[in-house]
């Protein structure tokens, strides 16, 4: 089994093998979204997987023994696609109305002892 994996890690080729992968993931969970209308919209998926993809492909540089301008440019890409998601996700999540009233983390519903109001 040695003989299988060891070449595919110190070529750098699993790193090729994950990015299909990548690839798949995308095109299922893009086919999921537009045949069933449901999971993570396509600006925050693909975001989120480019993220994933540039960090692969910087292990790729670093395994390979690329310049470490390679390596740089691949964690670059990767942070500020993390970042595009970051901003997506926090664009999406609306917090509560003003005048809503919301439970403190360990209150009961029917306790009632502490809620607060949003102003």
């Amino acid at each position: 089994m040695a003989e299988i994996l060891a070449p595919l890690f110190f070529s750098g080729r699993i790193v090729d093998g994950i990015l299909v992968l990548i690839g798949i993931e995308a095109l299922v969970l893009l086919g999921a979204r537009a045949r069933w209308g449901r999971g993570p919209t396509p600006a925050a998926l693909l975001s989120n997987l480019a993220s994933g993809a540039a960090l692969m492909l910087a292990l790729r540089a670093a395994v390979t023994g690329a310049a470490w301008p390679s390596l740089a440019a691949w964690l670059t890409v990767a942070l500020v696609a993390h970042l595009a998601e970051l901003a997506i996700r926090f664009r999406r999540s609306d917090p509560a109305p003003r005048g809503t009233v919301t439970m403190r983390p360990g209150t009961t519903e029917s306790g009632g002892r502490s809620v607060r109001v949003r102003q």
